[in-house]
């Protein structure tokens, strides 16, 4: 039953926003769906939904989980597409209905609205600035720092044992912050990837031989390997630093009590990115990295590839904003789903063509 300000607020919400059935046909959409789409809701009734609205993601499969785990999802930065108008890069926000099982609303805030409403995007465009700020600065604060740290090393070796703490303390804090400006430099300088054909489950084993040795000692790591997979159209080396920046990721979730790392591959081939001309690019070779640590907390899964956007105590945020960018420069796509007791990262890239294959 809807309560008696339901159409009220559906009409004045400021976001177009759309509530599609369970076969992602439109049900209802609101004024500035309306004006967005440049349609009257009446004439928006039973179409399909991502047939008026080109999505540069696979919405359609981003819906099934959705449905599937009665939780919400947020995409951030991607074109959108309508009619023959340019696209425009926006924010979704699709959430199941609670009381009514299989229907979904669907928020779009273009990014010039999202930043007047403060929906995020102006934390996140200040987050790349501060990255751009870092690189370009990066090189001359880590000389001086190393300075620093030396002149504190010489200082400890004349002061007795009981005044040391705080020359320990400065070269501890140093080299902090040198690796910190280490991951943004790094973070900066990322290569176009050199794509050809890549075995994954190559790549897969070698990022769990050497996170057992490492990282993920106190770990147990499983395969669920789907043997008959093509090789992926992908960058081996940038791959290999995706697996084990998810890895690392687990393991440190887990503590020292350990865990359960599955890696699982299987081939999906409905699984395409869609963009703005309508034509969908497939994207069938699945990775996923699965622990059952603790998950993500709920304040940040919303913005967890994001710049400087970290669960952990100290850390830096720039792991999973890194892994995003690579798989992005792949032309390929990564969700994360999180629940306590089970992470799920899904890794979607293309195949290799043929004639890489062949070589």
């Amino acid at each position: 039953m809807m309560l008696p300000d339901a159409p009220r607020l559906w009409a004045s919400l400021p976001l177009p926003a759309l509530l599609i059935d369970g076969a992602n046909r439109i049900l209802a959409a609101n004024p500035e769906a309306e004006e967005f789409l440049n349609i009257s809701e009446r004439g928006l009734i039973g179409v399909a939904a991502f047939d008026r609205l080109a999505i540069d993601a696979p919405v359609e499969e981003v819906c099934k989980r959705v449905r599937r785990n009665m939780a919400p999802v947020f995409i951030s930065d991607v074109p959108v597409g309508v009619g023959e108008r340019a696209p425009v890069t926006c924010n979704l926000r699709i959430a199941p209905l609670v009381d009514t099982p299989g229907q979904l609303l669907v928020l779009v805030a273009p990014r010039q609205m999202a930043s007047k409403l403060a929906l995020g995007k102006p934390a996140r465009t200040a987050a790349r600035s501060a990255i751009g700020m870092a690189e370009m600065l990066a090189h001359e604060i880590k000389n001086p720092l190393a300075g620093i740290a030396g002149a504190a090393q010489l200082l400890s070796m004349s002061l007795e044992a009981d005044d040391r703490e705080l020359t320990d303390l400065i070269v501890v804090e140093t080299r902090r912050v040198v690796k910190l400006l280490e991951q943004v430099e790094q973070f900066g300088n990322v290569r176009p990837p050199e794509l050809r054909a890549v075995n994954i489950h190559d790549v897969l084993d070698r990022a769990r031989r050497s996170a057992l040795v490492g990282f993920a000692a106190q770990m147990r790591i499983v395969e669920d390997y789907d043997p008959s997979l093509p090789p992926a159209h992908a960058d081996g080396d940038q791959l290999l630093q995706v697996v084990q920046n998810l890895l690392k990721n687990a393991s440190e979730a887990a503590g020292e009590a350990g865990g359960t790392i599955r890696l699982r591959t299987f081939y999906d081939l409905s699984l395409r990115l869609r963009g703005p001309d309508g034509d969908g690019r497939p994207l069938p070779l699945q990775i996923e990295i699965v622990d059952d640590g603790p998950g993500l907390p709920p304040g940040i899964a919303d913005a967890v590839f994001d710049p400087f956007v970290s669960g952990r105590e100290n850390g830096t945020g720039l792991g999973l904003a890194l892994v995003s960018r690579i798989i992005n420069d792949h032309r390929g796509w990564i969700t994360v789903d999180s629940v306590p007791g089970r992470t799920v990262f899904r890794i979607s890239l293309p195949v290799a063509p043929k004639q890489q294959e062949d070589i």
